[in-house]
């Protein structure tokens, strides 16, 4: 049986292959909705203790199979850059955790940047100061009062868990089906996300708050 240091040391990174294409469709469909659940429960939490969190923001009143787009643009994100990264770094090294240390740091300070980056682009306040989506100012440890390093802390450990154990785990597990088994999976994944969209869009729409 493979071991699970097998499996995190093992190359995953095949982009020739449908195998690696099925698995990361199936981590974006996944995590768009994953994503959302990890967002209602981080925004719970951040507005009970900094009270940062508006009343109107949507996490609030959208469907919870409602698909979070961000985070499954994410993983595929993280799964196109990081996945090499991570192999370049564990050639040649003795130490497992060394590595998945070095990929907390960079996916720490990729989400930092990538965070500032689209804050000053799209989140600029008006001239009475208010902000369109988020504001940071009043919390600490804020980058511009657009980044927030207590977001990019967890954006990076979601990350580098889900490139050395989700992903690998993925590719694992379609490796162990048929090749005809995988892709009825993958097929029933598929049409259960398609679902997800249908529904929830069109309970948005009916609510009012969106079209």
């Amino acid at each position: 049986m493979q071991t699970f240091d097998g499996i995190v040391r093992k190359s995953w990174f095949a982009p020739k292959t449908w195998a690696f294409w099925r698995a990361l469709i199936v981590c974006f469909f996944a995590f768009n909705i994953i994503g959302h659940w990890v967002e209602l429960g981080y925004c719970v939490a951040v507005d009970a203790l900094f009270d940062a969190v508006e009343d109107d923001y949507a996490v609030w009143d959208d469907p919870w199979w409602h698909p979070y787009w961000v985070y499954g643009l994410g993983v595929v994100f993280m799964t196109l850059v990081f996945e090499p990264v991570k192999e370049r770094l564990l050639r040649g090294s003795a130490s497992v955790w060394e590595t998945v240390a070095k990929t907390f740091v960079l996916a720490m300070f990729v989400s930092m940047v990538l965070e500032l980056t689209f804050g000053l682009i799209v989140n600029q306040p008006d001239a009475a100061g208010n902000y369109p989506y988020w504001n940071n100012e009043k919390l600490p440890f804020n980058v511009l009062n657009q980044a927030w390093l207590v977001n990019d802390f967890f954006l990076g450990l979601a990350s580098t868990v889900y490139i050395w154990v989700v992903f690998p785990l993925v590719c694992a597990g379609f490796e162990h089906l048929k090749p005809r088994t995988a892709n009825i999976a993958f097929a029933l994944i598929a049409a259960g996300f398609a679902l997800c969209c249908l529904t929830s869009y069109l309970e948005i729409i009916a609510s009012g708050r969106l079209g």
